[in-house]
């Protein structure tokens, strides 16, 4: 299958482009700069130039592709809301493109996009393969920018690793190889209209990551009070407080889909989050 896939050099979409090539598929990566073309031509995939912002391009990649996978988003959370509406207005042209044509189309659900995921759910009943990704808050593995790297630098620069109270609230995690994977048989096997969990550890405790880290760090593990949770994380404040286990059963069922890489604890046990 033709795929083109939006964030195709990003830290989750240039591991999807690997799966989907060595599954056998022809990949079309979006690319804004001459640096992410050459990345994706290096990958072995084939290189469409536009962005985010420019509908026209997504609406040609989609045109000349047999399905889509769509990552991209910008990250901003000085300006959520206009992340928020790009994406939006992405999958609109998406939309427009690929209305009855039975193609499939995988996006990723983000936090307050609930008008994004209804509109790909829509596109479900018009005669689109879409279906919607949601994956754990931690996505770990080589290259990791996401709030597992940012309680390491905070831990560094308050010299304590810190959980609140008694730190049993949990965060699911996944291995990225693990997501690419799963966006991979997505694209491949998911009836239209699915909302998939992309999970691995169902919940690990806050206080078994934060031991990890303080261990790494030779720093001492302590637990704090809520009240002080914001000093100490900053914007991560009310996360690290959050307990939200999630399974991905039905998901493993529907596209025979199975976590096999390692999971959060043994990944941070294996030190390359702590070499920079």
């Amino acid at each position: 299958m033709r795929v083109f896939v939006t964030g195709a050099t990003g830290y989750i979409g240039s591991a999807v482009v690997n799966e989907l090539i060595n599954g056998g598929h022809t990949v079309i990566g979006l690319a804004r700069s001459d640096r992410g073309a050459a990345e994706l031509k290096n990958a072995g995939a084939e290189v469409h130039h536009g962005s985010l912002d420019d509908l026209d391009s997504l609406r040609s990649g989609a045109a000349h592709a047999e399905g889509v996978i769509h990552l991209a988003f910008i990250h901003d959370f000085s300006n959520f809301a206009h992340s928020l509406a790009t994406d939006l207005s992405a999958i609109k042209a998406f939309g427009e493109v690929l209305e009855g044509t039975g193609k499939p189309f995988i996006t990723t659900a983000h936090a307050n996009g609930t008008a994004s995921d209804n509109e790909v759910l829509a596109l479900a009943k018009r005669g689109v393969q879409a279906s919607v990704v949601s994956l754990a808050p931690s996505v770990h593995g080589n290259g990791d920018k996401g709030f597992v790297p940012e309680l390491i630098k905070i831990a560094r620069e308050k010299g304590v690793s810190a959980y609140i109270g008694d730190g049993s609230n949990r965060w699911p995690a996944i291995h990225r190889l693990d997501a690419a994977r799963l966006y991979r048989l997505a694209l491949e096997k998911a009836p239209a209209g699915s909302q998939l969990d992309g999970v691995g550890d169902e919940g690990v405790p806050f206080r078994n990551i934060a031991s990890i880290i303080g261990q790494h760090l030779n720093v001492p593990l302590e637990s704090i009070s809520q009240e002080k949770a914001d000093v100490h994380f900053g914007f991560l404040g009310t996360i690290a407080s959050l307990d939200f286990p999630r399974s991905s059963e039905t998901t493993q069922k529907l596209l025979g889909w199975q976590p096999v890489h390692p999971g959060l604890i043994d990944d941070l046990e294996q030190g390359h989050y702590f070499n920079s």
